[in-house]
């Protein structure tokens, strides 16, 4: 069995807080050239487009000199080049530095602006404005929050001190606690605990649950209520993928502002920011595993709808 080795350090700088595209052509395969392979490889690009970017010289090896058109294939050569990114509607909200130190970095996300890149959303994410504003391209992220979720992200400074971090969340060392707004339903007993077992299929947009051994685990608690409309304290014990969305519908109170959870609506226009998702990650605590410090984060922002529940409850 064939050892992988790590890969060279990137020779192309950041793009706009962005990383160069990574290529390892396989040991195995019976193309003549690098060209050939990455022509087959990457059919998205579209006809013509990885031969002009050889021929501008802006496909490159592990030292950084561009690749030949005509260079031949070698197996496991690594390349790098920067794909130009679909065009992107600007998210007008800011991301708001809680803390740093020179270990990590707390943000609160605004909604609408996705972690990190990924898919179509590349340039406008947490991790490519912070990396290009605070001057750290090696930034990494934690964890996740969802593109329409707002609040906390704890991100990573030194990339060898990200595996440290992450294995606070894996192993359940860190406090989470989201605040979301809800229709208000007086025959609901709350507090409650939800527990059961969520599974998210690659390609399908919403979550589901299902039969088995619960992989999801949410308290929730009634903080106040005003004209129909609850504010609820969430802690999850898990982090599956929208876990608090799903929890929330199964009792009947669906988030306000979610376009999956109960159902399915119809695609907002990429540039309508006006009726976000109401959840917000507020309060993040933890022990931090390098410094040993106690950290006790909390969101500055708050959810629109509780300051206009009639709009909201409408629809408008």
């Amino acid at each position: 069995m064939r050892r992988r080795t790590p890969p060279p350090p990137a020779p192309l700088p950041q793009r706009d807080g962005v990383d160069p595209v990574r290529v390892r052509l396989p040991f195995d395969g019976t193309w003549a050239t690098v060209r050939e392979h990455l022509v087959e490889r990457l059919t998205g690009a579209g006809p013509g487009v990885i031969e002009s970017m050889l021929g501008a010289g802006l496909i490159v090896d592990a030292d950084g000199r561009a690749v030949a058109p005509d260079a031949p294939y070698e197996p496991g050569m690594f390349v790098w080049f920067h794909r130009d990114p679909p065009p992107e509607v600007p998210v007008p909200f800011p991301v708001e530095v809680v803390y740093r130190d020179a270990h990590i970095v707390v943000a609160d996300k605004p909604h609408f602006l996705a972690t990190t890149p990924r898919g179509s959303h590349v340039t406008q994410t947490a991790l490519a404005r912070l990396r290009h504003g605070l001057d750290l391209p090696e930034l990494t992220a934690a964890h996740r929050l969802d593109r329409l979720t707002a609040g906390l992200v704890l991100f990573i400074v030194r990339p060898g001190e990200r595996g440290t971090y992450q294995t606070l969340f894996r192993d359940r060392r860190v406090r989470k606690e989201y605040e979301a707004l809800a229709p208000y339903d007086p025959t609901l007993p709350l507090p409650t605990t939800v527990r059961s077992r969520i599974v998210k299929e690659r390609g399908v947009h919403a979550a589901r649950e299902v039969e088995g051994e619960p992989n999801a685990v949410t308290r929730v608690e009634l903080v106040e209520r005003r004209e129909g409309l609850g504010r609820y304290r969430l802690t999850p014990e898990t982090g599956q993928t929208h876990q608090l969305r799903v929890h929330l519908t199964t009792l009947g109170i669906p988030i306000l502002g979610d376009p999956l959870y109960p159902q399915e609506l119809a695609p907002a226009p990429v540039n309508d920011f006006r009726r976000p998702l109401q959840l917000l990650a507020r309060r993040l605590e933890f022990t931090d595993p390098v410094t040993g410090a106690e950290h006790a984060f909390v969101s500055a922002r708050t959810l629109e709808a509780w300051s206009a529940p009639d709009r909201w409850a409408d629809g408008e």
